[in-house]
C-alpha cells in the first residue's frame, strides 16, 4: 500500500486555530491540487477529530483527472476514518453518498456505536485492542483493494502513522499566515518524537496561490 499525507498549515505550521474552527488556508488553485490528488487515490482518510470538527463530505475530486488516471469506470475515492472509539456521529456528512465509507476501529469501541455505524451505511473494520492497530487496518483496506491512501489529517493521525512507518510522502501546502497558540494543532501531534526521527527527502517545491507547496517523500 502507498501512504500520501496531504496537510495545509499556516507558516508556523498550525493546522488550525486554537480553537481548532477550520480555517481556510489556502485558495482556489490549492483546492484544485487537492481535488487531482483524491482523484488518484483508491481511498480518503482522516481521523475522527477531523470528522467531527470539520465534518467533510470527502467526495469532491477532479473527476476527469480520476477518468484519466483510474479509466472511464472508476469509482468515486473510498472515504476512511480512523475510529478508536466509534465516535463518528451516524449523520455524519462523510456517512452519506454514494462512495463506500470504512470506520477504522478497535475492540475498545461499544458494540452499540459499531452497530449504529454499520446501520447507517458504514463497513466497520474493527483492528487493535485499546486503539486502532493501523497496520492491521491498513492490510485490511488493502485486501479489499484500497493500494493507494491519500491521509488528509489530523495531526494526531498524522503522527500515528509516521510512528507506525505507514507514511511514504508527504506534501504540505505552507501558507503566508501565522496562527500562534502553543495548543492550537500542528501537522503532527501526539506524543512527539525524541529520537529515531523520520527522516524526509525534498522532492519539489512549488509557489501556489499565496504560499507553496512541499512535496517530501520518506526515507
Amino acid at each position: 500500500m502507498h501512504v500520501s499525507v496531504n496537510a495545509a498549515t499556516s507558516a508556523d505550521g498550525k493546522l488550525s486555530s486554537r480553537r481548532r474552527e477550520q480555517l481556510e488556508i489556502s485558495g482556489d488553485d490549492d483546492f484544485a491540487r487537492v481535488d487531482r490528488l483524491r482523484a488518484a487515490a483508491d481511498g480518503i482518510v482522516v481521523g475522527v477529530g477531523t470528522a467531527l470538527a470539520d465534518d467533510p463530505s470527502l467526495v469532491r475530486h477532479d473527476e476527469a483527472h480520476r477518468t484519466s488516471v483510474r479509466g472511464p469506470d472508476a469509482s468515486p475515492p473510498t472515504r476512511v476514518v480512523v475510529d478508536s472509539t466509534c465516535r463518528t456521529p451516524t449523520d455524519a456528512a462523510i456517512l452519506a453518498g454514494e462512495p463506500e465509507t470504512y470506520v477504522l476501529t478497535s475492540k475498545s469501541a461499544p458494540d452499540p456505536r459499531r452497530a449504529a455505524l454499520g446501520d447507517a451505511g458504514a463497513t466497520v473494520v474493527v483492528a487493535g485492542e485499546e486503539r486502532v492497530d493501523l497496520v492491521g487496518a491498513f492490510d485490511a483496506l488493502e485486501s479489499v483493494g484500497v493500494e493507494r491512501l491519500l491521509v488528509e489529517g489530523g495531526g494526531e493521525l498524522i503522527f500515528s502513522l509516521f510512528e507506525a512507518g505507514l507514511v511514504d510522502e508527504l506534501t504540505v501546502y505552507i501558507a503566508n499566515t501565522v496562527v500562534g497558540g502553543r495548543d492550537a494543532p500542528t501537522l503532527a501531534d501526539g506524543e512527539g518524537f525524541v529520537s529515531e526521527f523520520p527522516e524526509l527527502a525534498l522532492g519539489g517545491v512549488e509557489r501556489l496561490d499565496s504560499g507553496v507547496v512541499l512535496e517530501w517523500d520518506v526515507l
